[in-house]
């Protein structure tokens, strides 16, 4: 296999799961790990990785991915987080779902629940819930957003103020090792702190490639939420956090 077929492997498997390592890739494609380090290089001078201890990362930036990236990017494990954090909600909530795959993923988890009251700015999780929820879904208002079918802006914001939701699933674009949590669009970032003030229960998901990654805007701090769920263990500074300011982790193990 030459190398300019690799090269898209390689990153549909970092995409996939966040983080590529020199000794899996040398293995899978059975090449040397010094060919693996050329691979690695010449994707890194492209900007589309970024090269770590022992292997590279999706490379960070000021602009998120592509949607339909994000949505293959550890698919399983956002399917187990969404059926942890439906688990969590029982029948009869309000709960807000925002944007992001991974919400999406908890509304597939909530689709066999009953007498939900379900508000969202993602009209993807709309969708979810129309085609098999008997619950009420009320959508915000707001600027739509083409790359993925959200609504923000002001409008959203003063929707969300109308309500006092039982539970709030919130995602994020990444994870800081001070358990900031961070996002790429300023208006989105409104939306999640809007979030934390209006629901009772804050449930943070977010899967393992968000520890990996950064983003320049900050919503706010794992110490915020009351509730993360994840497909892996959180790093041990950040499981402390979480210990010390007394929100539950839960580890949402993929099928």
């Amino acid at each position: 296999m030459t190398t300019t077929f690799r090269h898209p492997d390689i990153l549909e498997i970092a995409r996939r799961e966040g983080r590529v390592t020199v000794d899996e890739l040398a293995e899978r494609f059975g090449v040397t790990s010094q060919t693996i380090r050329r691979d690695l290089t010449s994707l890194t001078r492209t900007g589309a990785l970024q090269r770590v201890h022992g292997g590279a990362v999706l490379a960070a930036g000021v602009s998120n991915l592509e949607y339909e990236a994000r949505r293959r990017l550890n698919a399983t494990g956002k399917q187990a987080i969404g059926r942890a954090a439906a688990a969590r909600i029982p029948d009869g909530a309000s709960v807000f779902l925002d944007i992001g795959t991974t919400s999406e993923a908890v509304a597939r988890g909530l689709s066999a629940h009953r007498g939900l009251m379900v508000v969202t700015n993602n009209l993807h999780v709309a969708e979810i819930f129309r085609a098999g929820s008997s619950g009420e879904v009320i959508i915000t208002g707001g600027s739509l957003r083409a790359t993925d079918n959200g609504l923000v802006g002001p409008l959203t914001v003063q929707s969300i103020e109308s309500f006092r939701f039982d539970y709030a699933v919130l995602a994020c674009s990444a994870v800081d090792e001070v358990g900031d949590l961070l996002d790429y669009d300023l208006d989105e970032v409104h939306v999640g702190r809007a979030l934390l003030r209006r629901a009772r229960q804050v449930i943070l998901v977010v899967d393992r490639s968000k520890f990996r990654r950064t983003a320049p805007v900050r919503i706010a701090n794992l110490a915020d939420v009351g509730c993360v769920i994840s497909d892996a263990a959180l790093p041990q500074e950040l499981a402390a956090l979480c210990e010390r300011a007394g929100a539950t982790v839960e580890i949402a193990v993929p099928a």
